[in-house]
């Protein structure tokens, strides 16, 4: 089981897509994992015949766990009996990191127990008590000491759901008391906090959750419970924008061969405006605001038949119009392949969400865990507004407009703040040139 990030102690194994006796080859993916940050092919690190599946889909398992085991000579491949393990039998496990894997010819010995000293404690103390970012934030922020939760992941390991069901508990009057392995996050350790759970009728489906899906009402449900969410709305005229777009768009495909839309042109007005407006591009650490000085652009992706990934664009104030086209275009085209990787869905210090390519006309999205704000961008449309004239004279014409609206947290982010940012954004989309690229 690959280490898909920094914080991430453990993994899913959500579909085998080979079986036992198939032949691979080296580099060709063999299994999908699932990780509360992204979902990834994992490739073969050898040539070979799979000759044993050891996780199974939907097991979870901590990081560095032997899943499988491949035979890479095909000799004793070919005569060993695939339901058993062969003596030869490389171990399909990824190190530390998702890149070089080391194939053995011979069984790997059993790792020898974790020694607990007094300084560091066991490794279950250790796995316990280091949680993820997100949980010791959320943990900080409520004021929980984790050491005295009995968490359901590895090792006793707290989770964000066993952390979201022991603060709904404490809300609801209860005891203090650990989570239940497997208890869903909206009736949490027996507690239902959104009242009775609905039962199938006879003629209903009944699906379970995708991990993705689960995953996601999990960020959802602590983002929403965890920012002070409220919401401006700004009608911005694009007009300027579309005229530009207009006029550089055959030269620029012709050129770069990446298509022209209005998205680079907002990235760039936003980028310039978060570093004139720092707490917008900020985190909340318990009572402590960290203001980012690198501007890292999330960019919410829909992927089809469901689901969302928000990739994220690094540095993207150091990044021109031409840059920001093609940074994002290729972001959005592997997310949807899922061909992304793991340190590109990390890190997000402010997010763009566009339901307008859906036709919304505006929206008001939740404020992702670790930022302070998110930008939501509705439909750009033709509309008949009023405009005066040089000579103080009001005429109807068409102008090119689009409904931005930003959420942000109210713990750390005043209304004249957030104002103050739309109001610049707004000026300066208003205002672009073709120099401004």
């Amino acid at each position: 089981m690959p280490q898909m990030g920094e914080s991430i102690a453990e993994g899913t194994v959500s579909r085998w897509l080979k079986k036992v006796g198939d032949s691979v080859k080296r580099d060709e993916p063999i299994f999908e994992i699932s990780t509360d940050k992204v979902d990834a092919e994992i490739p073969s690190p050898s040539a070979g015949v799979l000759m044993e599946i050891i996780v199974g889909e939907g097991q979870t398992v901590a990081v560095n766990t032997v899943v499988a085991r491949l035979e890479t000579d095909a000799a004793v491949a070919a005569a060993a009996p695939a339901a058993t393990t062969p003596a030869p039998a490389a171990e399909v496990v990824v190190a530390s990191t998702p890149a070089p894997v080391a194939v053995s010819s011979t069984p790997a010995p059993a790792a020898p127990a974790p020694v607990a000293s007094a300084s560091t404690g066991s490794l279950e103390d250790r796995l316990r008590t280091k949680s993820s970012p997100l949980v010791r934030k959320i943990a900080a922020e409520f004021g929980v000491e984790i050491a005295s939760l009995a968490g359901s992941g590895i090792a006793g390991r707290v989770t964000k759901k066993d952390l979201d069901a022991f603060l709904a508990n404490r809300q609801a009057g209860g005891a203090p008391a650990a989570s239940v392995a497997g208890a869903s996050m909206y009736a949490p350790a027996g507690v239902e906090s959104h009242g009775p759970l609905p039962t199938p009728w006879p003629g209903d489906i009944v699906e379970p959750m995708s991990k993705m899906r689960r995953l996601t009402s999990e960020h959802m449900h602590i983002a929403r419970r965890v920012a002070a969410h409220v919401t401006t709305f700004w009608e911005i005229d694009l007009t300027r924008v579309a005229r530009i777009r207009h006029s550089l768009r055959r030269d620029f495909e012709a050129q770069t061969g990446q298509k022209l839309t209005y998205m680079p042109f907002i990235l760039q007005a936003v980028s310039a405006q978060l570093k004139r407006h720092p707490v917008l591009n900020a985190a909340v650490a318990g009572n402590d605001i960290i203001y980012r000085k690198q501007i890292n652009l999330g960019i919410a992706v829909a992927l089809e038949p469901t689901g969302l990934i928000v990739p994220v664009l690094k540095r993207a104030d150091e990044l021109s119009l031409t840059g920001l086209s093609r940074g994002v275009n290729d972001l959005a085209a592997r997310a949807r392949g899922k061909k992304l990787s793991p340190t590109e869905v990390q890190d997000a210090t402010f997010t763009i969400s566009n339901p307008g390519t859906f036709g919304s006309i505006t929206g008001t999205p939740i404020i992702p865990v670790g930022t302070t704000a998110i930008l939501c961008l509705g439909a750009i449309e033709k509309r008949p507004k009023v405009v005066t004239g040089p000579d103080g004279e009001d005429t109807i014409a068409i102008r090119t407009c689009c409904y931005f609206s930003l959420s942000f947290d109210h713990k750390v982010v005043d209304g004249a703040d957030a104002d103050r940012f739309m109001r610049d954004l707004k000026t300066a989309l208003e205002s672009v040139s073709e120099t401004n690229g």
